[in-house]
């Protein structure tokens, strides 16, 4: 029974001694321990067995059970130590919370002691400064009240004196003081309500209204507004009148100088009426010349006695600008028959040199927006067109002037070309731009330069208009008027022609001069084209922003445009002419009966001799103008290749060795083309990339018509196979043409257009084949097939 409740107890032991991981790791932290017994996962077995590991070391275990046994005895005293230790804790903190809770109550009392000691501070010290703030206030309202006696002291001894010396005139003083009396005024607006302070502003108002008066008069006397008389000279009174002007109401300062500056001004009213002779333009020289003179006389007797910031002598020019626009347009207007360009322009020309001297002279200052028409063209010269703005109604005489006068340049220009002639054959001096037009746009240069100094408006405008209308005559006079014609138009035929072709004649060719011409003539429209975009460009800088959009040459450029598109057209018909007769002698050759490959063939050197004897002349002519002969020479390519494959199909029938030299031919044309830009030349340029890849699409298609020629028609599906392989362009109209070549019949031809319907691929839906496409509209080779008909008809019957 005794060893079950020891059981027992051992295993509750173990239960309460069972610490957490957490708890276990902080225990071996804080006390760190290598005695077996402090391990948490003490084992008594294999702690017996490490003490004893044989039988033999039970020998000394009465020794190792006394060693445990004092162990034990250390840990029940450190045990009882502890307990009997904390026995007295309790009541030792009891006790220091209660001297703890004392020590509060002690400082609390303390605080409030403090407390009470600053509040009573405080009233002290509010006592005490009561009296300070008193006295403060009582010193700034003294100050104030000293001040405003000395202000009112001073306001009313300066309105007596200020009474009494405008009664006297004494107006330098009063300048002095008046600005001191208003400046002490100021101080008191606040105080209005006071009958005295009031009725001195009253008195001021009224010495002021006094003044002015006063002065206006004196002013009046001095220099009068009727009579003829002059004043002697200026007064110290009237200069110190004007001191005493800039300080009352702006409008005294300028009546004052508004009856000065029309009483200065009244003479040239009566030198210069309507009904005088030096009224007139001619004279207007005399005008600027008097006020020059006036402008002077002021400067001697006068520019000491107005102050300087009122611009005095600026404002009597400007007024006589004024004064000068209205007289002058209203004799013009009544006169308008009587003016001439060149006196219309003799008075501009004076008036803007006018002008120009008084922006030398005044700085503007005094120019107001109402007074001086905007011109925002001339920001260095404030004074532009404050007179000559007057001019602009009658501008359109220098306009119809303008118009005249180009006309009968465009007259002369043409009258020269009939005389002199096309241009030399001469490298040097063939292609060069036609000196007319260079003379054209320097005079239009000089009359846009001119116009706009006139008026950057409605006049530029019609100038723009001027420039239109004999852009597109030289265009059409001097440059299409004088491109050679030719016999026939491209497409049509005439009699001539036929008859020429009869007789066995060439085509007829430009000479050397006519090609020299057209190139000069393809040079002068590119300059012109050029030179047309910069006009627009100088015209939309001289006219006024708001009329920028009405500036456009577009329509004159694309007229010389369509000048250097016929000039290059008329140079490809020309050497494409020259070449049909060799096509025509390829096309009527006996090849079926050629029995043997040579070289080349006499047409191709007639080809090569051709293109030999024009394109270089038209490439040194056209030498500074390169990207146009570039175009020559793809416009010729892009008309000569489809024109040699149409007389390639008419070859027929071919024999194999015919077929062979035809490729040969095909390929030395092929090479030519590659060459024609540079051929003949000693400095060898690349082809254009654009060029060559033309030439070498359509030449290979020539070779590829005539290998597939070659080529055994049997089998025929392999001949098929074969001609859609090396024509990408294949359709049923081409391989017929073919067949004829071969010198098929029409039954053998039907089974292989039959098979090349087969295998030919499906075009997508929607889209037509090149076969029904033919059927539709007549092809090109169809079309010259009907003309070569009409023609052989008419020459039967001639």
């Amino acid at each position: 029974m005794m060893e079950e409740e020891e059981l027992e107890f051992v295993e509750e032991l173990e239960a309460v001694l069972q610490l957490t991981p957490e708890v276990q790791l902080a225990i071996e932290q804080v006390f760190p321990s290598q005695d077996p017994l402090d391990r948490a996962d003490f084992n008594a077995v294999e702690y017996i067995n490490t003490l004893f590991p044989t039988e033999q070391s039970l020998a000394n275990i009465d020794e190792v059970v006394n060693k445990i046994r004092l162990k034990i005895r250390r840990l029940d005293d450190n045990i009882r130590t502890v307990v009997r230790g904390q026995t007295n804790v309790g009541q030792d903190g009891r006790q220091a919370l209660e001297e703890a809770q004392k020590a509060i109550q002690q400082l609390f009392g303390k605080i409030k002691d403090i407390k009470d000691k600053a509040e009573k501070s405080e009233q002290m010290v509010k006592e005490i400064t009561r009296d300070i703030k008193q006295l403060d206030h009582a010193k700034r309202h003294l100050t104030t009240s000293i001040t405003t006696l000395n202000h009112l002291h001073m306001l009313a001894g300066g309105v007596d004196s200020l009474e009494a010396m405008t009664r006297r005139r004494q107006y330098g003083e009063v300048a002095n003081l008046l600005q001191g009396v208003m400046n002490v005024l100021e101080h008191f607006h606040k105080y209005m309500g006071i009958p005295q302070i009031r009725q001195l502003s009253e008195r001021v108002k009224a010495a002021q209204t006094e003044l002015g008066q006063q002065i206006l008069a004196d002013f009046e006397e001095a220099f009068p507004s009727q009579g003829t008389k002059r004043p002697g000279g200026p007064s110290n009174v009237l200069r110190d009148a004007c001191l005493v002007a800039n300080i009352l109401d702006p409008r005294i300062k300028q009546e004052i100088m508004k009856k000065f500056i029309k009483q200065h001004l009244s003479e040239y009213l009566v030198l210069f009426q309507e009904n005088q002779d030096v009224a007139w333009l001619d004279k207007i020289d005399r005008r600027y010349a008097w006020i020059k003179r006036q402008l002077v006389d002021y400067e001697e007797k006068y520019g000491c006695m107005f102050p300087r910031e009122w611009y005095m002598a600026e404002r009597i020019a400007v007024e006589f600008c004024h004064v000068t626009r209205t007289e002058l347009a209203k004799i013009m207007r009544t006169r308008a028959k009587e003016i001439e360009v060149k006196l219309l322009l003799f008075a501009i020309q004076r008036t803007t040199n006018f002008e120009g001297f008084l922006a030398k002279r005044f700085s503007g200052c005094t120019l107001t927006d109402g007074t001086l028409p905007k011109k925002p063209k001339a920001p260095d010269n404030p004074f532009h067109g404050i007179v000559s703005k007057c001019f602009e109604p009658h501008l359109y005489v220098y306009i119809e002037s303008q118009d005249k006068n180009l006309g009968e340049l465009i007259d002369r220009f043409v009258a020269d070309f009939k005389a002199q002639g096309p241009p030399k054959p001469n490298t040097d001096e063939g292609g060069a731009v036609l000196p007319s037009c260079a003379d054209l746009f320097v005079y239009y240069k000089k009359c846009m330069v001119q116009c706009s100094q006139l008026s950057t408006g409605e006049p530029m405008i019609a100038l723009t208009t001027i420039f239109q209308k004999y852009l597109r005559e030289y265009a059409w006079k001097i440059l299409s008027g004088n491109l050679p014609k030719t016999t026939t138009s491209s497409g049509g035929l005439t009699i001539s022609s036929l008859l020429k072709e009869k007789e066995g004649s060439e085509v007829a060719k430009f000479t050397l001069e006519e090609l020299c011409l057209i190139c000069s003539i393809l040079s002068t429209a590119e300059y012109c084209l050029a030179t047309t975009q910069q006009l627009e460009e100088k015209l939309k800088e001289k006219v006024d922003v708001s009329l920028i959009e009405r500036i456009n040459l577009t329509g004159e450029m694309d007229t010389f445009s369509t000048v250097i598109s016929s000039s290059i057209q008329l140079l490809v018909q020309d050497l494409d002419a020259a070449c049909d007769p060799a096509l025509t002698a390829m096309s009527k050759m006996q090849w079926q009966n050629v029995e043997h490959v040579g070289d080349q063939s006499p047409y191709v050197t007639s080809v090569i001799l051709h293109i030999k004897q024009n394109v270089p002349i038209i490439r040194d002519n056209l030498a500074s103008t390169r990207k146009y002969f570039t175009q020559f020479c793809i416009k010729f390519a892009n008309s000569f290749i489809p024109k040699f494959i149409t007389h390639l199909f008419k070859c027929k029938p071919i024999s194999m060795v015919g077929a062979e030299q035809l490729l040969l031919d095909t390929h030395s044309l092929k090479m030519v083309l590659l060459d024609l830009p540079s051929i003949g030349s000693q400095v060898v340029r690349k082809a254009p990339a654009s060029y060559t890849k033309i030439v070498v699409k359509g030449m290979t298609r020539a070779e590829m018509i005539l290998k597939v020629v070659m080529a055994p028609h049997e089998p025929l599906v392999v001949f098929v196979d074969n001609y859609i392989k090396l024509l990408t362009d294949c359709n049923t109209e081409t391989f017929q043409k073919i067949l004829d070549m071969k010198g098929l019949k029409r039954s053998e031809q039907s089974s292989m257009l039959e098979l090349l319907r087969q295998r030919l691929p499906v075009p997508p839906s929607g889209v037509e084949s090149a076969g029904s496409l033919s059927l539709m509209a007549p092809t090109p080779e169809q079309e010259s097939s009907r003309i070569r008909k009409l023609e052989k008809l008419i020459k039967k019957r001639l």
